[in-house]
């Protein structure tokens, strides 16, 4: 039963994306639980919280950029073309190809990085206490590390995606965190705070190790390959360059917001890491998990050169990810403060960091359509092995985010670098949709359109409903502890979600009946009577 589970290939999109979202779901969870355990033991202290999140970047980038952009680049599309070719000696071949390569490459990088830490530390800690970037570059030194076993784990991770096994895939992430977690818990108290460093590797080797089990499983086996002889290799690092650039805009324009969070008060690092952390949560879940799932089904159809196929394909992903994101953005917008204030409201962290977290976040949410949109179309011009439109319009995202980004947070502080990701998430998910259009043809946009139209109704409706429900249960309780204001949120929210779910249905949404249909095709499925032997 569990073999079956771990090795089963997803069918369709949806049960993938379901396998994706769930484990999303609760990965962000645990997510939440390491950043809430961060903050209650570190935030305010020595900028221990400040330190921890900006030694983690560098690594990050560096792993990004080489060990993703080249697996995102065409690792799936090649792969998943031999493995259901049934060519699976060839699909190892390259896999364990692509391995050595990457290895070997990050780890060179990461040497360069453990040499030269303390130079990278500088303007990550330009208002740091010296004992703040001291502790940064410790921090990063044994990141580095945690980010080599990453490097191994996304290739595992990339093999599961291109054979639909999604389910260990998805479950790594947990790993991860609870890795994390056991670092701030018990390293810390036997290491200091440079435990929290080597609470990251372990969560790093977790990750790798859980998806080991899954690719052996498949039946994959290492065996050292003369990776330089390989053409599809060579193919894939080809591809990588355009993908690497567009991977180099994003973490400058993360690189560029930590730099300038850094130079405001105190604190303002953190609160700009944990805001990120909230507003990618129904991104991850629902916009991230079917871009993931659908990517396999974009590149077979591609790889075909089946355009109508795709279209479909595209359409129902945009129109799925649409009609969740729109309620969850009504909720965050209306419901940000209180959602902060559960989830990281302590006595170290106090009103006022909760009030600017919400009202970072409250920018973030104006782009969570935008942001969903995103991921998706990166990944039809990826199924097209286009990384050259991605990078250009990314560049030119960054650009705007860089220029808004200084602007604002003039004015605003750290407050403004929200402002100014949304502007710029607008502008790419324009920019993308409108040149795939020229590319493709027809995406679908008037069933598209129509489908936005009924749920922003239904997401009017559910909004309305919030606000009502939020001031009439504050009048009836003080929402002076941590059970009320859970109690008013739980409430609100509730009645939105059942608002949004009402309009929906009433207005005859696709999107609403086709949820309704797989829940009864589900239930029913699993009410059918079995058949029994008597035993006569």
């Amino acid at each position: 039963m569990i073999k079956k589970l771990f090795n089963n290939a997803s069918p369709t999109i949806a049960s993938a994306a379901i396998i994706v979202g769930v484990f999303s779901i609760a990965s962000r969870v645990a997510g939440f639980v390491r950043d809430r355990i961060l903050l209650h033991l570190f935030y305010g202290h020595d900028q221990i919280t400040d330190a921890y999140y900006q030694a983690l970047r560098i690594p990050d980038i560096i792993l990004q950029l080489f060990v993703i952009g080249a697996l995102s680049a065409s690792f799936i599309t090649i792969f998943s073309r031999y493995y259901f070719a049934h060519n699976e000696e060839k699909a190892w071949k390259y896999t364990n190809a692509m391995l050595v390569t990457l290895v070997i490459g990050f780890l060179g990088l990461a040497v360069l990085g453990e040499i030269f830490a303390p130079l990278l530390a500088v303007p990550l800690g330009l208002n740091f206490p010296p004992e703040t970037r001291a502790l940064m570059v410790k921090m990063m030194r044994v990141m580095f590390i945690g980010q080599s076993f990453f490097s191994i784990s996304m290739v595992f991770g990339s093999v599961l995606q291109g054979a639909k096994r999604f389910f260990l895939y998805s479950f790594a992430p947990i790993m991860n965190n609870l890795g994390i977690i056991f670092g701030a818990i018990f390293f810390v108290p036997i290491f200091g705070p440079i435990g929290l460093a080597y609470g990251t590797v372990f969560g790093a080797l977790l990750h790798a190790l859980i998806q080991l089990v899954g690719v052996f499983g498949l039946g994959y086996r290492f065996a050292f390959v003369k990776f330089w002889q390989e053409s599809d290799v060579w193919h894939s690092l080809k591809q990588m360059g355009p993908r690497v650039m567009g991977l180099a805009i994003n973490q400058v324009n993360f690189l560029v917001m930590d730099i300038l969070a850094s130079s405001l008060v105190a604190g303002s690092a953190t609160l700009l890491n944990i805001s990120y952390a909230l507003n990618y949560f129904p991104i991850g879940v629902f916009a991230v998990s079917y871009a993931i799932a659908a990517y396999p089904t974009f590149c077979d159809f591609a790889n075909k050169n089946d355009k109508e196929s795709f279209r479909r394909s595209f359409s129902e992903t945009v129109r799925q990810v649409m009609f969740f994101i729109i309620p969850i953005t009504a909720v965050t917008l209306l419901l940000r403060a209180q959602i902060v204030r559960i989830l990281y409201g302590s006595h170290s962290f106090d009103w006022a960091a909760t009030i600017t977290t919400a009202n970072i976040l409250g920018f973030f949410a104006i782009s969570f359509l935008a942001q969903s949109l995103v991921y998706v179309l990166v990944r039809a011009y990826f199924a097209y092995e286009d990384t050259v439109t991605p990078f250009a319009v990314g560049l030119g995202s960054a650009l705007l985010n860089l220029g808004g980004a200084w602007f604002f947070t003039r004015s605003m502080g750290v407050t403004g670098l929200g402002l100014s990701f949304t502007l710029t998430a607008i502008f790419q998910a324009v920019v993308l949709w409108v040149l795939l259009h020229k590319r493709i043809g027809n995406l679908d946009e008037r069933k598209i359109a129509w489908s936005a139209a009924l749920l922003l109704v239904a997401g009017g409706a559910a909004a309305g409903a919030m606000q009502l429900v939020k001031y009439a249960v504050s009048a009836v309780w003080e929402l002076d502890t941590l059970g009320h204001v859970a109690l008013q949120t739980a409430v609100a929210g509730g009645v939105g979600l059942f608002m949004y779910c009402l309009v929906a249905y009433v207005l005859g949404s696709p999107e609403m009946k086709a949820v309704i249909y797989g829940l009864k095709r589900k239930l029913l499925k699993s009410a059918q009577p079995t058949e029994m032997s008597t035993g006569l």
